[in-house]
């Protein structure tokens, strides 16, 4: 029973990533039998129950789950921003029971416990626990450690065996390069994402993740027409239902663009039951707003968002206020209490995906995406977005009136 048990537990924690999965997590405690418990992750903050199954049938499923996963890995991983053929959990009891702990720390967006704990978890299974390793990448990347998370994607690069495992980690590793140097005012960084999405093509030359960093990389460094090459190389390996691909040809035409900050990309539901995606936002302008009920300054800004709220309604902007609150009833109370009739989402803290997505420090803080995704405005406090609001407005206004002119003709 125990091999079965093992690698189940090994399944359930490979799939602890940052967005919507299947997600088998094995439960131990004192006064109960072991149980497989299934979720569906729904959100990055949340998820749903499904099952809980004690008993013989909880075997029964942990050795489906095996087969499953084994001859379908994309059942698990279908998406994965990273899916690692090569991708092990430890085999080391301690180390498993380490790894547990990490990923709940995980869940709880701990991701300074939870990047600490899955590099011990690392150390005690010997080293080459390659699950450990990309866990310990990702909490750090979340939380903005760049240097750890560059650290453990070397440790992954000497862990992986396949050609595809390897070029993901050459990804991986420029993919933080990037990240770092929006940070910073010089070309290394660059640079660097440039050689390693260079290293990942050179062993497979049409991986799409990859030929996009690039172009960003090489725009970055002003060497436009190879930039160019790369976004138009993207437009045929991916789809144009993609929200890179939108950016991809807008690139291909004007590739000094690519130096400009894209608005991360985020998947919620509002309060009100709302999808909310960038993607869905496409041709709009989008003001996001963090904000607490315990913050000072945003009471004192509130009433000046309401006005914004109500002085372009009907008009292509929304209106998207993020709380940090840690009190979901608290939120909501306050929300109903004060008329903010706009749409609303609660991201839990400064640790929240959202949040952390947008560098938020200090609330509260604004920022103003363009009708492409670009951030145009980041105001901290309650300065004048007004201006910035209806030049956008004012061109997102015209672009749709052109557009239906030329469907009419």
């Amino acid at each position: 029973m125990l091999p079965p048990l093992a690698l189940a537990l090994a399944v359930a924690f490979l799939a602890v990533i940052p967005e919507g999965n299947l997600l088998l997590a094995l439960k131990q405690n004192k006064n109960q039998p072991k149980q497989l418990l299934l979720f569906i992750k729904i959100k990055s903050n949340s998820h749903v129950t499904l099952s809980s199954i004690p008993g013989d049938l909880m075997y029964r499923i942990a050795s489906l789950a095996l087969l499953l996963t084994a001859a379908f890995p994309s059942l698990v991983f279908a998406q994965s921003a990273t899916a690692l053929t090569s991708n092990t959990a430890p085999a080391d009891s301690k180390a498993g029971k380490t790894f547990a702990r990490a990923a709940k720390e995980f869940e709880d967006r701990k991701y300074g416990l939870a990047s600490a704990d899955f590099r011990k978890a690392d150390q005690l299974d010997g080293g080459h626990c390659v699950s450990c390793q990309l866990q310990a990448y990702k909490s750090a990347k979340l939380m903005g450690d760049f240097t750890t998370a560059h650290d453990e994607a070397t440790l992954l690069m000497n862990s992986v065996v396949t050609p595809e495992d390897k070029a993901e980690v050459h990804y991986l590793i420029g993919d933080v390069c990037l990240a770092e140097g929006g940070d910073r005012i010089f070309d290394k960084p660059f640079q660097d994402a440039e050689s390693e999405f260079h290293a990942a093509l050179e062993l497979q030359p049409e991986k799409p993740n990859c030929v996009y960093g690039d172009g960003l990389a090489l725009a970055h460094l002003h060497q436009y027409e190879k930039a160019r090459e790369r976004f138009k190389q993207y437009m045929k390996l991916s789809s144009p239902t993609d929200l890179q691909y939108a950016h991809a040809k807008l690139f291909a035409v004007q590739p000094e663009l690519a130096r400009k900050r894209v608005a991360p990309n985020f998947h919620v539901v509002a309060m009100d039951g709302s999808p909310i995606a960038m993607e869905s936002l496409a041709g709009k302008v989008i003001l996001i707003d963090f904000w607490a009920t315990w913050c000072a300054p945003c009471m004192k800004a509130l009433p000046h968002l309401r006005e914004i709220a109500e002085e372009f309604k009907g008009q292509p902007l929304v209106v998207i206020s993020v709380s940090v609150d840690n009190d979901e009833s608290t939120w909501k109370n306050f929300v109903a209490k004060n008329n903010m009739t706009w749409l609303q989402y609660r991201d839990g803290g400064f640790d929240g995906p959202i949040a952390t997505a947008f560098n938020v420090k200090a609330i509260p803080t604004t920022f103003t995406v363009d009708t492409d995704g670009f951030v145009q405005d980041r105001q901290v406090g309650d300065g004048d977005i007004e201006t910035t609001l209806k030049r956008l407005v004012t061109q997102a206004s015209d672009a749709a009136n052109h557009k239906t002119l030329a469907e009419i003709r």
